[in-house]
């Protein structure tokens, strides 16, 4: 993909955007200053835009990018992160958030890079023996305060339990003590970082929520119960819809007895109905596509099944765009606020084909696709 500006410089003269700016749905003059957005007219601005829709960008706010690299096989860390962040951005992703890693490599990304902005969890934490072989830093319940809180140090952003897994005889079991991951909450929250957690079973997901972690990953089998529980005390739910149609080409692989199985898989089946009942009840629910699990750049099939499972097309379009923004800390079109903007030629909200077709693109101030670049070759869809 064409851009410019990726020596680290903002563009010296004003850009000038005109479109319809969503979710407010006012046609506005946007204009581009040193790297930021103001709505004050600049005289000498060059027009680089005029017609269509604006939002600050997609966010993925669940990719693992090391993982499902479009890298060559054995690339190292550093060049595996970075072309899974490429495809990302190709698919109109301005922000991504990386909640739990085998390696520390997604660290530095960044829009210095003309790469998408990136928080990431650090390494994913797990007891010995759990979890896929090789992927995660193994810690025992007692070790895993002082482990969640050195990953958050090290992130500044996040730290990630794998909340259950599978035990020798085929069950699913909760891989910490409901206080070990009070305590870990407790020290993430006190440098200012947040805690995620995966989580597939009541056990976990209760023991999450009365320990204050901020988002539930996945969440098959949340309950009625689970989600005014994160609606009253403001925890997010990533419901990462894309993996539960593979699910019955996985779940036979984890080991988990014929029960489980049954279990894991009426979960899937149900996930969707789970999803639109949270959201009717308040909870935030944003998209995120587990990238790693399968190809980059799949955020539009992750608000395609959001649609699909009765979401609004507001919030569906904004649990990947300003909405995810927002839960980033991040703002969206707004005065003052960081330059990003993707441009559509029509309405995308609640029409995903239209986010395969990117007008405009400008990252941090940078334009990295305009109308009169070559259009890259799209990952959306």
């Amino acid at each position: 993909m064409n851009s410019t500006g990726r020596d680290g410089a903002h563009h010296s003269h004003a850009l000038h955007v005109r479109g319809v700016v969503l979710p407010d749905g006012l046609t506005r003059d946007v204009f581009v200053v040193d790297g930021r957005i103001t709505f004050t007219e600049q005289e000498d601005a060059t027009t680089i835009l005029d017609g269509g829709y604006l939002i600050p960008g997609l966010v993925d706010t669940h990719a693992h990018l090391s993982l499902a690299s479009p890298a060559p096989r054995h690339a190292p860390p550093e060049a595996r992160v970075r072309a899974s962040a490429k495809a990302q951005l190709d698919a109109g992703v301005l922000v991504l958030r990386e909640p739990g890693s085998p390696d520390h490599a997604s660290r530095n990304l960044g829009p210095d890079e003309g790469l998408p902005r990136t928080y990431t969890g650090g390494r994913f934490l797990t007891p010995p023996g759990t979890y896929f072989p090789g992927l995660a830093r193994e810690v025992t319940d007692e070790e895993l305060p002082a482990a969640a809180e050195e990953e958050a140090r090290f992130s500044s952003a996040w730290a990630k339990v794998i909340g259950e897994w599978v035990t020798e005889d085929g069950r699913m079991q909760a891989n910490y003590r409901p206080e070990t991951l009070a305590d870990a909450a407790r020290r993430v929250h006190a440098l200012g970082a947040r805690m995620a957690i995966h989580a597939n079973i009541p056990d976990s997901i209760e023991a999450a929520i009365e320990a204050g972690f901020d988002s539930i990953e996945h969440g098959w089998n949340l309950q009625d119960d689970h989600i005014e529980a994160m609606r009253t005390r403001g925890i997010t739910f990533v419901p990462t819809l894309i993996i539960t149609p593979s699910a019955p080409h996985w779940i036979p692989g984890l080991g988990v007895t014929p029960a489980w199985q049954r279990n894991l898989l009426d979960a899937a089946k149900r996930h969707h109905e789970v999803v639109c009942r949270a959201v009717e009840a308040g909870v935030q629910v944003l998209a995120g596509t587990d990238a790693g699990m399968g190809p980059h750049g799949m955020v539009g099939m992750e608000i395609q099944l959001m649609l699909d499972a009765g979401v609004p097309p507001d919030l569906a379009l904004g649990a990947a765009s300003w909405l995810a923004r927002r839960f980033m800390g991040l703002p969206g079109l707004e005065e003052g606020g960081p330059a990003d903007i993707v441009a559509y030629p029509d309405d995308p909200t609640g029409n995903t084909a239209v986010l395969a077709r990117p007008s405009l693109m400008i990252l941090d101030g940078r334009v990295i696709l305009s109308p009169d670049m070559q259009h890259p070759h799209s990952h959306s869809h």
